[in-house]
């Protein structure tokens, strides 16, 4: 992620522009990029997505989120936050137009007859036509279909909302969970709207958050994670809880008493991140954490799962989650780059391949081929 994290702001290259950069010095490495639906447009987007498809030889995955910030609806001309309804609303005609411009190509469109002059063989590209609520696309693109056929979708939204879109669209589901039961029970759920919707569970994957704090003994990496914790800036953490929950002032509570459910706001009346304040608030009722505690635990996992411990116990605990129905793998999210990266790789990685449940090699070039999914057929 190239971005940096200071006081509370965040600053960050935009990523699309960072990715085609990326794509023309690597071979391999799949890239995906977050965008919005709400404040975006589909035929710019989509282009945009076509063209690093090209130019990565296949190796784009979009990070579909509707946006939760409220100061990020104020840069876009909005005097307040989309309502959650609306920003999914939006996203489902946004997919509609997205994947029909992607589709407005046949895949054996060019003739790239040079000796009659005729690039296109007639009837093999055409428009979409789309007049919506929201949008109004003539189509087509200007831009041939890419290797994937569509880059790899990819979304983190967990509410029910968010749940229905994945099953619908996502080939690929980030989600937060600070307690496997949780994570097991959202993996099931999802998989069953998977299948509801005619498709094969296999393509849509499950990769919670993990943030592993790796060390040669588990004590040790107890206490790292520990030390890592106490760092933790009261006041940037109010913030950024504060932010989770649509702006919510939590500085009255004291800081060593349990929370409860009602020092929270009713999360569907929450318009930003909706399934991330469902997470938190029930932790908190589980494992009745104080206020310090919380912001503790979202300190460098921003509400993700934390492990502690050596490698052995990560690998295992991977196997576990593999094995158990709880995720088809994760995105790994180290509290303290590059060390703890460095340290993965070197000593959990191995450990992962030896259970044969990593890879030690690529099986193909595109994203899709590293990740399993199937290039998806043309609704042209």
């Amino acid at each position: 992620q190239l971005a940096f994290q200071g006081g509370g702001a965040q600053v960050g290259l935009e990523p699309i522009t960072a990715l085609a950069a990326v794509a023309v010095s690597t071979r391999k490495i799949g890239l995906i990029a977050t965008a919005s639906t709400t404040y975006t447009e589909p035929f710019n987007l989509v282009r945009q997505f076509a063209s690093l498809d090209h130019i990565s030889n296949g190796r784009v995955g979009w990070n579909i989120v509707t946006s939760w910030s409220e100061p990020a609806s104020r840069n876009y001309g909005y005097e307040t936050q989309i309502s959650h309804e609306e920003r999914y609303q939006r996203a489902d005609e946004f997919m509609e137009v997205a994947i029909g411009l992607w589709d407005s190509w046949s895949d054996n469109a060019i003739a790239d007859d040079r000796e009659s002059g005729q690039f296109l063989h007639d009837g093999r590209v055409r428009p979409i036509k789309h007049k919506g609520e929201y949008y109004s696309v003539a189509g087509p693109l200007n831009i041939p279909r890419g290797p994937q056929g569509r880059p790899v979708l990819v979304q983190a939204g967990s509410s029910a909302t968010g749940r229905r879109f994945a099953a619908q669209y996502a080939e690929a589901v980030f989600t937060a969970h600070m307690q496997k039961e949780t994570a097991k029970t959202f993996y099931g759920d999802l998989k069953t709207l998977v299948r509801a919707t005619g498709r094969s569970q296999d393509q849509c994957l499950i990769l919670p958050g993990l943030s592993p704090v790796i060390a040669s003994t588990e004590t040790e990496a107890k206490r790292y994670s520990e030390d890592l914790n106490d760092l933790t800036d009261t006041k940037v953490g109010l913030s950024r809880l504060s932010a989770r929950f649509g702006g919510t002032d939590f500085s009255h509570l004291p800081f060593d008493r349990p929370l409860t459910a009602g020092d929270f706001p009713d999360p569907t009346e929450v318009e930003s991140a909706r399934s991330r304040t469902e997470i938190i608030i029930g932790v908190v009722k589980t494992e009745s954490l104080t206020l310090r505690q919380l912001l503790s635990r979202m300190a460098g996992a921003r509400g993700h799962y934390v492990v502690a411990g050596t490698p052995e116990q990560i690998a295992d605990l991977i196997e576990d989650w593999f094995i158990d129905g709880v995720a088809d793998g994760v995105n790994l999210m180290p509290p303290v780059l590059p060390k703890m990266l460095d340290t993965f790789i070197d000593q959990v990685i191995p450990l992962l391949q030896k259970k044969g449940i990593f890879r030690t090699e690529y099986q193909g070039d595109t994203l899709r081929e590293h990740y399993g999914l199937e290039r998806p057929a043309n609704i042209f």
